[in-house]
């Protein structure tokens, strides 16, 4: 008996520490690449994006996975290799306050019935989803239903959080995002939890850059110079933020980054502007990246600054992910 109980924990010591091989959809800036990769029990085997731009900054990270450029919804699943954890923050833009709220309407949701048809084919055991806290109430709270009920059907035993990278990380910057995680397996599922401890945020300094370019500074070239210049009065010392709201300034006196937006460089709402010793200016996109939490060495690619822009506004929070792995290595 003390032999066979022995030869059963030796199995689960090297089940435990067999990789988990997992695929990240709509992969945009690779945020969930980073932070999976960051534990060597997991390795990616697909990545996927229909962005331009969202493939350049992912290969200069990781070069070594491979990337579909391609609209998710044109990809035959028998092409998507077998994983254990399937990951991805589908497209937020229909349920956002920011975007125009169609839902399933919109084209850009149906990639969720993509995902139900890549979970039928392959039955990986643990799914991440992340979008808009503003999925849950969209089309008073039918969406989230229809979402949920489609994954349980599938198998799937379901945990979901409301999480502020604010709240639970070191990160100045106010981001609420539900998080949709999904167990096959029912013991695992009840040994998971969201219970994350409040921890206390750096200072916005931290986050910023030194030798700020001239044209990230308002001048009297810019239409909107006078009312930013009304409005910004307090200096960044003062750990304050600011934010363009297409036609005034309001302060963030959250001591925080408002949450950053994929339209703020393309002079949409929600652009962080704040005041240094030089005047006034935009957060740089390095900024923007500092603040969801990517490392001082992750690579930007040559882009448009609105493009990097939009892709530091559409990531999602590294160290929000990290938190999340780290749970999931404390129960698979």
């Amino acid at each position: 008996m003390e032999t066979q109980s022995r030869k059963k924990q030796s199995r689960k010591k090297q089940s435990r520490k067999k990789q988990l091989k997992f695929i990240d959809l709509f992969a945009g800036t690779g945020a969930f690449s980073l932070a999976l990769e960051k534990n060597d029990k997991f390795e990616c085997v697909f990545t996927n994006d229909i962005i331009k731009s969202s493939k350049k900054i992912y290969e200069l990270n990781h070069p070594n996975h491979k990337f579909t450029l391609e609209d998710l919804n044109k990809v035959n699943v028998d092409d998507v290799p077998t994983h254990n954890l399937l990951c991805g923050g589908f497209p937020c833009q229909p349920f956002s306050i920011a975007g125009v709220k169609k839902g399933f309407d919109d084209e850009r949701s149906n990639v969720f019935w993509k995902i139900i048809e890549i979970l039928k084919k392959h039955t990986p055991e643990i799914i991440i989803l992340e979008n808009v806290k503003n999925l849950k109430s969209h089309d008073k709270g039918n969406t989230y239903k229809i979402i949920i009920n489609k994954l349980q059907e599938r198998g799937y035993h379901i945990k979901t959080s409301i999480l502020d990278t604010s709240k639970i990380t070191s990160i100045p910057q106010h981001r609420e995002r539900i998080y949709i995680v999904g167990f096959r397996d029912k013991e695992t599922y009840d040994k998971f939890n969201f219970d994350f401890v409040e921890k206390g945020k750096k200072p916005i300094s931290d986050f910023l850059e030194k030798n700020v370019n001239d044209k990230y500074y308002y001048t009297d070239r810019f239409k909107v110079f006078e009312e930013v210049e009304k409005g910004v009065t307090k200096n960044i010392s003062e750990n304050v933020l600011y934010q363009w709201r297409r036609k005034y300034v309001r302060e963030n006196k959250s001591n925080c980054c408002p949450t950053l937006t994929a339209n703020m460089g393309s002079g949409g709402h929600n652009v962080p502007i704040l005041k240094d010793d030089k005047g006034i200016r935009k957060l740089t996109p390095r900024e923007c990246f500092n603040l969801q939490g990517f490392p001082s060495d992750y690579k930007l690619p040559n882009l448009s600054d609105s493009a990097l822009y939009k892709l530091a506004g559409n990531a999602v929070s590294v160290p929000v992910v990290d938190l999340i792995v780290n749970k999931l290595d404390g129960v698979i």
